[in-house]
C-alpha cells in the first residue's frame, strides 16, 4: 500500500526504502489474519474470479495480491504495482514461495498508470487510496485501465472514532500541534461513494467491515503503536516536552480500553466499489 513518496507530504518516511519494506514483510502474516475477511470481501465486490486479470494498485508487499492470485487461478493474472522496488521484490518472492506463477510486478505511480486502457477485469487497492493527496486522480487512472463493465474496489479506513488503534494516537498528535496523517479522509461512506461517482463509476456501493485487535495488556498495544514508524511519526515531530506529554495521554486513553481479558480494540474498514 505504498503511494508516491513525493506525495506523502504528511510523512518523512521513505516508503521506497529497503528498511520499510522489510518491516512490512515481518508483519505480513499478522496483517493477513487481521484483514483476511475484509480482503476477501473486497475481491468479492470487485468480482474477482477464476481467469480474471486483476490490477493491484499501491500493492506494497502484496498481502492482497496473494489473495487475488489464489482466487484467479492459473488461467488468471494479477499485476502488483507500487513505487517501491523493495516492496515489490518481497511481493514477488512471497508469491514464488507460495507456488503462484500468475503474479507480475511493475514499478509504477498510481496517479499515472502506464497500462493499456481497458486491459483489466478488475482493479483493487487496499489501504492505499486515502493516502494520496488526490484520491480522485488515482481512481480516474483506475477507471481508464479497467474494461467496460469491470469493477474497481478500494478498501480504506472508516472514521477515526471507529478505529481507536490509529485514531487515538493521531488525534493526540493533532491536539498537540502535529499535522495529522490522512488515514480517515475517505472515512465517511458518502464521501467515498461520491468520490467514486465523480470519477465516472456507476452502480457504486460502500460496505463496512468490522474487525478487532486483541492485546494482552495496555503495555502491549502501547508498544505496538510505538513500533509503528507510520503512526508514531506525527508524535516524533513534536518537541521533547510535548512528545512526552503526548505519549502519556495516548497511554491514558489506551488504558480505558483494557478489560479483564486484556485490550480489545475495535476497527472498521470501508470498501468502495464501482463499475465502469
Amino acid at each position: 500500500m505504498t503511494t508516491k513518496s513525493s506525495d506523502r507530504s504528511e510523512s518523512n518516511i521513505n516508503w521506497a526504502s529497503q528498511e520499510v519494506a522489510e518491516r512490512r514483510s515481518r508483519g505480513q502474516a499478522r496483517r493477513a489474519q487481521l484483514m483476511g475477511p475484509a480482503t476477501e470481501l473486497m475481491l468479492d465486490l470487485a468480482d474477482v474470479r477464476a481467469g480474471s486479470r486483476v490490477l493491484d494498485v499501491a500493492a506494497g508487499t502484496g498481502d492482497q495480491t496473494l489473495f487475488a492470485a489464489r482466487r484467479v487461478g492459473p488461467n488468471g493474472y494479477v499485476l502488483a504495482t507500487d513505487i517501491s522496488v523493495s516492496m515489490l521484490d518481497i511481493a514477488a518472492a512471497t508469491a514464488e514461495k507460495a507456488g503462484l506463477t500468475n503474479v507480475g510486478t511493475r514499478v509504477m505511480h498510481a496517479e499515472s498508470l502506464d497500462l493499456d486502457a481497458g486491459s483489466f477485469d478488475a482493479v483493487i487497492c487496499q489501504l492505499g487510496l486515502m493516502l494520496f493527496p488526490n484520491p480522485a486522480k488515482v481512481l480516474r487512472a483506475m477507471h481508464r485501465v479497467v474494461r467496460p463493465g469491470g469493477k474497481v474496489a478500494a478498501l480504506v479506513f472508516s472514521r477515526a472514532e471507529k478505529n481507536p488503534y490509529q485514531g487515538i494516537i493521531l488525534d493526540v498528535a493533532r491536539r498537540f500541534g502535529s499535522k495529522p496523517l490522512p488515514l480517515f479522509v475517505l472515512g465517511e461512506s458518502i464521501v467515498l461513494e461520491n468520490t467514486f461517482k465523480d470519477c465516472g463509476f456507476h452502480k457504486v456501493a460502500v460496505r463496512a467491515v468490522n474487525h478487532r485487535r486483541h492485546f494482552s495488556s495496555t503495555a502491549g498495544i502501547f508498544q505496538s503503536l510505538k513500533e509503528s514508524a507510520f503512526l508514531r511519526q506525527p508524535i516524533e515531530k513534536l518537541g521533547e516536552t510535548e512528545r512526552e506529554q503526548a505519549w502519556l495521554e495516548i497511554e491514558r486513553q489506551l488504558r480505558q480500553l483494557e478489560g479483564p481479558r486484556g485490550v480489545e480494540v475495535p476497527g472498521e474498514f470501508l470498501i468502495g466499489v464501482g463499475t465502469k
